[in-house]
Parts: structure tokens; C-alpha cells; sequence
């Protein structure tokens, strides 16, 4: 028998599951930029490790950009809200508490891959990163 599409994502309480917070300041992002870098065939994955006198206020921080080279405002916000979602079905199962991560969309291929590869692409990315 399959499992069912509608299978609910695990929440803070699951084992193996982390909370995930949202990266919202500048510095953060530009401290991520610095730091290591994987490439995806619809996002670029920035990744960093927070140093232990950094106060946070859950294990996993997640940001999200799209430049205008990603397309308008509409296209802009598609294409954030399709990260956004790969973010949360994915992180809080495969990130490891204490880092920062930052998914940076891509022309034309975020708002066009089909959804699954773009969740797999992140499951690939984290694993080598964290290799």
C-alpha cells in the first residue's frame, strides 16, 4: 500500500525534528554568504555554523532571497514561497541544530522544478554539506 500524499510533517515535538526559525536580519545573510556554498539545480544552498556564544532563539535558522533576476515581484514571491515550503517539509528532519541556512532561488528553475526534486536536491545539498 503507498503512503498518503496528505502525511503530516513532523512538528517540534517528533523525534528528529527540529524547530526552524526564520534569518531576518542583514548580518545574518551576510555571515551566511561567507560560508560555505552548495549548488542545486533550482537554488543555490548557503550554509553556515553558528559559533557557541551566538545566542539564537531555536537550533535551525532558515532565510530566504530571490534577486530580480528571478523576475518580478509576483515571479519573486512564487519562487520564495515554493523554498519556503521544501525548507520546512526538509530542515527540521535533515539540518543539524546550531546552523544557518540560506536558499538563494534561481532564474527561471525555482518557480518550474517539480516540487519532489527540489525537496530531494535539498536532502543531496545538507548531506553534503554536512559530510
Amino acid at each position: 500500500m503507498a503512503p498518503a500524499e496528505d502525511t503530516p510533517l513532523p512538528t517540534d515535538g517528533s523525534p528528529g525534528a527540529f524547530s526552524v526559525a526564520t534569518l531576518n536580519k542583514r548580518p545574518d545573510f551576510l555571515r551566511a554568504a561567507r560560508a560555505r556554498r552548495v549548488p542545486c539545480p533550482a537554488f543555490l544552498l548557503q550554509a553556515r555554523q553558528r559559533a557557541p556564544d551566538e545566542a539564537s532563539e531555536a537550533p535551525i535558522r532558515v532565510g530566504f532571497t530571490c534577486s530580480k533576476k528571478v523576475g518580478n515581484a509576483v515571479a519573486r514571491n512564487r519562487a520564495k514561497r515554493r523554498l519556503r515550503e521544501i525548507a520546512r517539509a526538509v530542515l527540521p528532519l535533515e539540518g543539524k541544530p546550531g546552523w544557518d541556512y540560506v536558499l538563494i532561488g534561481r532564474k527561471d528553475e525555482t518557480a518550474t522544478r517539480d516540487f519532489a526534486a527540489m525537496q530531494d536536491d535539498l536532502r543531496r545539498a545538507l548531506r553534503k554539506l554536512h559530510r
